[in-house]
């Protein structure tokens, strides 16, 4: 029902071309799975250019972070439990997301973006941290850009078979986020050893 929802709203949107891209995907509830293949398949269909649709998908995934990202800023922690599950957040991805950005700071602006279960709720917690604003900004646009282009080029390669895109990309998020989290461990760990050695 939902789904039917959002693909009405999307397809409504789509009348206003490279913004209404942006627009839906400023609204947090709308994901971003579901919106972008669909966006492919119009690059399929000749109604839109490849690189622009990538770059107001991007766009539109730097717009719906900051809206959270002002909630927790603006509101603080009371505020996001409130209204945060209007958009599609609960108190359990909040809290991990607070454990994430006190572990890696503001680097999980970019890290937390691939990480299920923490890629949503993420801006919260950089919001409340008052991070700087531009910096969050560009750490989400570089890490929006490739979960993008493979989104909106695997929607245009599969054309009428769009809805195939999420259960395929799904099944390498998990272990890419599980490969980029022991990355991230390691790193942590060799920037603590070598702080170590030269005290």
């Amino acid at each position: 029902m939902l789904e039917e929802l959002v693909l009405s709203l999307v397809e409504a949107l789509k009348q206003l071309s490279y913004f209404g891209v942006i627009l839906a995907l400023t609204f947090e509830f709308v994901p971003a799975e579901l919106v972008l293949p669909l966006v492919g398949y119009w690059v399929y269909q000749g109604d839109m250019n490849l690189y622009l649709a990538i770059l107001a998908g991007t766009v539109g995934g730097v717009c719906g972070p900051l809206t959270l990202y002002a909630l927790g800023r603006y509101g603080g922690r009371p505020l996001v439990l409130k209204y945060g599950k209007y958009f599609l957040v609960r108190e359990k991805e909040i809290d991990a997301s607070d454990r994430f950005f006190e572990k890696y700071g503001p680097s999980v602006a970019f890290l937390g973006r691939f990480i299920p279960g923490v890629r949503t709720a993420i801006s919260i917690p950089c919001g409340m941290a008052k991070m700087n604003v531009v910096q969050f900004s560009i750490y989400t646009f570089l890490a929006m850009l490739p979960v993008t282009s493979i989104y909106v080029y695997l929607g245009y390669k599969l054309g009428p078979r769009w809805e195939q895109v999420g259960p395929i990309v799904s099944q390498y998020m998990k272990p890419l986020g599980l490969a980029l989290m022991i990355f991230i461990i390691l790193f942590v760990a060799f920037k603590l050893t070598r702080k170590g050695k030269a005290i």
